[in-house]
Parts: structure tokens; sequence; C-alpha cells
């Protein structure tokens, strides 16, 4: 209703020229915008009678499909948000989780870090009674080897001696005394 009060104002204007150009005959009228005025407004009336049905449609369908993609915009919000309460919940356990076994590993670690040094301590003892143990053989065997070598020694020094000391009578009386001792045993 609007444009056509439009088109009849914009209209009317035309209207007195053309009764002005009857008075003085039939003419063209070269005049740019008042031709151009008249084209849109015929333009616009045929627009608005024959388009009305045509962009009705057009405007319905694109408004269903405007409630159509916000529909389905909420939809897919709605199941985000699910999702994403779903994956923190997923998260917070794995953290619980992650907790629970960092707490395991320390307790272990600390069991067998315990372990370890006992271990340790054992293996200690053990290398220091097996060193005391080399120590005391290697005592006994250089004592001995010292009493073997003073022994050979004084057995030399006598033997040495009685060769010179002794002579036959001594021999014979120190052979008979030796026997007399065995025997008399």
């Amino acid at each position: 209703m609007q444009t056509l009060l439009l088109l009849a104002t914009a209209v009317m204007p035309l209207l007195a020229e053309v009764s002005e150009a009857e008075e003085h005959g039939f003419g063209l009228n070269f005049n740019i915008l008042e031709t151009n005025l008249i084209n849109l407004a015929i333009i616009i009336t045929v627009l608005v009678y024959f388009g009305r049905g045509f962009i009705g449609k057009a405007l319905v369908e694109r408004r269903s499909r405007i409630e159509t993609a916000i529909r389905e915009a909420e939809r897919r919000k709605q199941e985000a948000a699910a999702a994403l309460a779903d994956q923190q919940q997923k998260l917070a356990q794995a953290q619980s989780e992650a907790a629970r076994i960092r707490t395991e590993a320390e307790q272990r670690a600390q069991a067998a870090r315990a372990a370890i040094l006992s271990q340790t301590e054992q293996d200690i003892q053990r290398m220091r009674d097996s060193a005391a143990q080399d120590v005391a053989s290697q005592e006994e065997r250089i004592i001995r080897e010292l009493r073997q070598r003073t022994v050979a020694r004084a057995i030399e020094r006598v033997e040495a001696r009685l060769k010179s000391e002794l002579n036959d009578g001594a021999k014979h009386q120190l052979v008979d005394r030796s026997i007399a001792m065995l025997g008399g045993s």
C-alpha cells in the first residue's frame, strides 16, 4: 500500500507534464530522470503484483532453512557440551589414576631403595669378612713359611755344628741314646 502511494506521488508531476504536452502537441521527452522514474514505477508495480508469491515462497523457504540450521546448531551445541562434560570427567579420572600410580611408584621406589641399601650393607659385610679371612690366611701362611725357614736354618746350623764338633765316639754315644729312647718308649 505504501508503495502505491509512492508511485502515485511520483506519477502526479508526470501527468501534469503530459497534459502540458497535449497542449503543445506530440513530442519526445528527452529528460532522462523523468523517463527513468516512470519506468521504475512500472517495473516496481509489476514486481509487487507478480512477485508477491515468488518472493513470499523464497522468504518462507529461507526462514525454514534458517530455523533448521539454528535447531541443528543448538543440537550440536548440546552434544558438544555433553561430550565436553564426559571428557572432563575422563580427564579427572585419568588425573586421579595418575596420582595413584605415582604414589604406588614412589612406595615401590622406597621399598627398592631400602632393599638395595640392605643388600649393599650385607655385601659390604661379606667383603669385610672375606678380606679378614684372606688377611688371616695370609698371616698363617707367612708365619708357617717363616717357621719352616727358621726350622730349616736351625737344622742347617745344627748339622753344621754337629759335623764340626762331633767325633766318632760322640756319634756312637748319640746313636745309642736315641735307640734306647726309641726302644724304651
